[in-house]
């Protein structure tokens, strides 16, 4: 399962999502891949190492015509991880918007599937529409679309469906999307008022689970940790827990064959 994580609003949480749900994946018994499609890098930056060379990141799959497989490193505790750098942000320019480039990552992991045809696959979106989303789009299974409770994300998340729409009959499908509410504070009427908001736009694709605000998932990242290394008994490593047994149940990821409590 190809699952990518896209919203046009920035700090909505795409990358703490792709951190812990791959972590959640992991401590179930799987081993997901990671891949960082922001020329921002935060999610490679989490991962603790040193910043790649650009023949070492994802540039190089687009640029030199390395294989993706190539490009993986290990990820203590999480998986593997296909890196970022900031050279991503020339993709739009040196190669345009045909649909060679526009299928590249596809084609890359169909290429990966046939080795790891069970991995689930996890991409950390830029936050705009672009090639690099694009890409995002057109290889995904799934999108999953952090919504922050706040208005200008609801917004955000109306113009996504916008641009979702214009983009089926060019992908000859529609794109399964579901939305996850983020820094959920349930003391502030607001978060309720986004919730039904949301709700009564786009039904069942809201995700029951929501990610409230919490400690442990604002912190990990300057640690360099998931939230369940952080603190696994908070109530931020229960939500990505729930929303992880959300996606088995709703059929888009395998059953897990253990769970770490």
């Amino acid at each position: 399962m190809r699952i990518a994580i896209f919203n046009q609003k920035g700090g909505v949480g795409k990358t703490t999502t792709a951190l812990n749900l791959g972590a959640a994946l992991q401590r179930s018994g799987q081993s997901p891949l990671l891949i960082d499609l922001d020329p921002q890098g935060h999610l490679s930056s989490i991962h603790g190492k040193s910043s790649p060379a650009s023949e070492h990141s994802l540039f190089a799959f687009f640029q030199d015509l390395r294989t993706l497989r190539e490009l993986e490193v290990p990820w203590e505790h999480i998986g593997q991880l296909i890196p970022a750098h900031q050279q991503l942000i020339k993709v739009d320019s040196i190669f345009g918007k045909g649909p060679a480039i526009l299928n590249k990552l596809r084609h890359g992991l169909d290429t990966l599937d046939a080795t790891y045809p069970q991995r689930p696959i996890l991409i950390d979106c830029c936050p705009y529409i672009g090639v690099l989303a694009l890409n995002a789009i057109f290889a995904c299974e799934l999108l999953i679309v952090p919504v922050s409770t706040d208005y200008l994300s609801l917004q955000a998340a109306e113009q996504i469906s916008r641009t979702l729409q214009v983009l089926e009959p060019v992908l000859k499908r529609r794109v399964p999307r579901y939305y996850l509410l983020t820094r959920f504070d349930r003391r502030r009427r607001m978060s309720e008022d986004v919730r039904n908001k949301l709700r009564e736009r786009y039904g069942d694709e809201v995700l029951d689970t929501t990610i409230t605000e919490n400690v442990a998932v604002a912190e990990s990242p300057a640690f360099s940790q998931d939230v369940f290394r952080r603190n696994a008994s908070s109530n931020g490593a229960q939500d990505y827990r729930n929303l992880l047994r959300e996606l088995i149940a709703r059929g888009h990821l395998p059953e897990s064959a253990t769970e770490k409590a």
